[in-house]
């Protein structure tokens, strides 16, 4: 496993990121794999040399943190693993349970904190843009989480360039807590974030920890409509289909399944590989639900993509809407 630093900080993350909506209960997504299910992915994670972990409060409403810090206390020692977690998704039907008001951050960091069973989290990242609270407020308050001792480092997701430039700014003249990361969308069928968000992270020293780098395993192949494939999540999906599924995309994958038959490995290998290529890409979160999914990811690490490949892989992309800036 190699590991690198996380945007312009000494903070070593293995190159690839443990995604842990995968992992709560199946009550909440019919594809999530319950506590028992889970544990043997976080130990094979720690065994593969993965020291990056992604959850956030919303998945499973909060089990997928417990289940996500039991396994680390069950596998590692705290100070071997980087965790990192988000806020901003509703957490009840309650008005002030969601978004990146102050209440809601210094509220939402002791939940996540208990449920994941640690003193603090390394990493903590709001969840999309919140177009109600004003900036400040929600930048002030993550700074307050940081000199608590509560969290390490914040992180942003997904939202508009322009908007996180000017978090990034007004950070800067408060001599508040900065940013050290970005999670985008950044995959083979969409990559609308290499205009601005990508050449931005790049400029700004910030890491970036790309979700869904398989398109919600939609570049692994045998998806020819909505809600066809061969896993539960394929079967049940209802958010790929406003993300996928143009005549294009499907022109990636075969593009995609040319280069991994040429090869001898699989589509997932190669589309990890393509995004790890990117300069820009410090660590894509990939989310297991299967034993050879974590394989393979692992495996993607050693593939090294000719200039002829990335050409071939890229060539039928189209532009697509921005899609999931909240």
């Amino acid at each position: 496993m190699d590991y690198v630093n996380l945007g312009r900080t000494g903070l070593k993350v293995s190159r690839l990121c443990l995604g842990c909506m995968s992992f709560g209960s199946s009550k909440w997504r019919s594809w999530v794999l319950d506590e028992d299910d889970a544990k043997p992915f976080f130990k094979a994670a720690v065994e593969a040399g993965i020291n990056f972990f992604d959850t956030a409060d919303v998945y499973s409403q909060g089990e997928s943190e417990r289940v996500t810090g039991a396994a680390l206390k069950e596998y590692a020692k705290r100070h071997e693993v980087v965790i990192a977690t988000k806020v901003n998704g509703p957490m009840g039907a309650d008005a002030n349970n969601r978004g990146l008001s102050r209440k809601h951050i210094l509220d939402g960091i002791d939940q996540s904190l208990m449920r994941l069973g640690v003193d603090y989290v390394d990493l903590y990242q709001i969840h999309r843009f919140d177009y109600e609270t004003p900036i400040e407020e929600t930048l002030e308050a993550l700074n307050d989480v940081v000199r608590a001792g509560k969290a390490r480092y914040i992180g942003a997701s997904s939202m508009y360039a322009w908007q996180f430039m000017k978090m990034l700014d007004v950070s800067k003249a408060r001599g508040w807590t900065p940013f050290v990361s970005m999670q985008p969308q950044y995959n083979l069928v969409y990559r609308e974030e290499e205009r601005e968000m990508l050449p931005l992270c790049r400029g700004e020293g910030v890491g970036v920890i790309p979700w869904s780098p398989l398109a919600r395993g939609f570049l692994a192949g045998g998806r020819a409509a909505p809600r066809e494939g061969n896993t539960e999540r394929a079967r049940t999906d209802e958010f790929s289909p406003r993300l996928y599924y143009r005549e294009p995309d499907f022109e990636v994958v075969k593009a995609l399944d040319e280069v991994a038959k040429a090869r001898g490995v699989s589509n997932m290998q190669v589309a990890l590989a393509w995004v790890l290529r990117n300069p820009a890409i410090t660590a894509p979160i990939v989310g297991t639900t299967k034993t050879h999914h974590l394989e393979d990811a692992v495996g993607a690490l050693s593939v090294k993509l000719t200039d002829d490949e990335v050409k071939a892989l890229e060539a039928a992309y189209q532009p697509k809407p921005v899609l999931d800036h909240g």
